[in-house]
């Protein structure tokens, strides 16, 4: 490509403050150091988490500014650092939010996908050596979740990054970087939904669309799509939903209104919110024999609090992190599921719009217009 090795000037959306609308920018993205991998991005989702962590301070702290968000990419690779093997120059690949070593203790056990490498430091919106790879302006600036995706040139760990299948349509396998892939593998991996169940979907966004479509490839018998907006509805039927209850329709708590439909309560209920007033209602709308809620919405900072009778009587309350899955492993099949028609992808996608228009991507996510909106770089 005739850059690597040297220092590459793009554009990329850049977060100067909390609370600000995004500014379209000239950046320069360095190269790769070890054990890095630099990617020239294709497309990026526009995500919640995005847009709550630039507009909702109490939620999300610290958060250094200035950065760069995004999270939910596909690339190329540009050109690699010394020492990476997992991925060459010229793979198609799909950033990852969460590494994959493979060698640390929770990559080795089959209970937990939460790799420890680069936690701390992709946390705090960094590489693994402290720094980021971008600046602008002749600052440092951050990288969301070490990714920075909002970007069209973007460094990562070799950890953080999978290759993908030479065929993928990068404009739509980039979901699979964050919503699809969380909601479907919590229904699927983490809430190990059953045949013939009645489950409850909380929140009908990409990612709960992505939930009810874990429902529906696990058999369950009854698909309840909880929102309140109405337009949602549509969509969650194309995903796998059977019924559709919007809280404002009834006088009565959600839960309530979900047990009486359900002759005491779901199977399975999978909160994909972020909203722990509406946790506690997906687990009291469970089955006191068994149910099963799974908290899949981004809450970092709610407290919860629970009946502890609906615990002690034998409901069960689960967390998942990215759908549970081994990312640089699952990614890169989940991609291929959809290439063999058994994943649904190009159906989130309600717009279409280029790195400029981000900030019009945001404003169609808060108000309800979008499920996904894509940006092309």
């Amino acid at each position: 490509m005739g850059t690597e090795g040297k220092v590459i000037k793009c554009k990329a959306a850049v977060a100067w403050e909390a609370g600000k609308p995004l500014s379209i920018e000239e950046v320069e993205v360095a190269p790769p150091k070890a054990h890095e991998v630099r990617i020239k991005l294709a497309a990026s989702g526009v995500c919640h988490s995005d847009w709550s962590y630039l507009y909702e301070a109490d939620k999300m702290s610290p958060r250094p500014f200035p950065l760069v968000l995004g999270h939910e990419g596909a690339g190329v690779v540009e050109s690699v650092g010394p020492g990476v093997t997992k991925v060459s120059k010229g793979d198609k690949v799909i950033p990852l939010l969460l590494a994959q070593c493979g060698q640390c203790e929770r990559c080795l056990s089959p209970k937990t996908n939460l790799c420890t490498k680069n936690w701390v430091q992709t946390r705090q919106c960094l590489l693994a050596d402290g720094t980021s790879r971008i600046t602008c302006r002749n600052q440092q600036v951050h990288q969301f979740i070490g990714i920075s995706t909002f970007s069209e040139y973007t460094v990562v760990p070799e950890d953080n990054v999978t290759k993908i299948h030479p065929d993928a349509p990068l404009d739509k396998v980039c979901l699979l970087g964050c919503g699809v892939s969380t909601g479907y593998g919590a229904a699927v991996n983490t809430g190990k939904v059953e045949a013939g169940s009645t489950c409850a979907v909380f929140g009908l966004g990409a990612v709960g669309l992505a939930a009810i479509m874990g429902c529906k490839s696990a058999d369950a018998k009854r698909i309840i799509g909880i929102d309140i907006n109405p337009d949602k509805f549509e969509f969650a039927k194309t995903f796998g939903a059977t019924e559709f209850v919007n809280p404002k329709d009834h006088s009565k708590p959600i839960q309530e209104v979900l047990r009486e439909l359900t002759n005491g309560g779901v199977d399975f209920a999978l909160e994909c919110v972020g909203n722990v007033a509406v946790v506690r209602a997906a687990l009291e709308a469970c089955s006191p024999a068994g149910g099963v809620c799974v908290m899949v919405g981004w809450t970092p900072k709610g407290e919860l609090s629970l009946v502890s009778e609906d615990i002690l009587l034998g409901k069960t309350l689960k967390g998942s992190y990215f759908g549970g899955w081994k990312s640089a492993e699952a990614v890169p099949k989940l991609v291929e599921d959809y290439i063999n028609g058994r994943l649904l992808l190009d159906e989130f996608v309600t717009h279409t719009l280029t790195l400029d228009q981000v900030n019009e991507a945001f404003d169609l996510m808060v108000s309800g217009k979008s499920i996904r909106s894509v940006l092309k770089m």
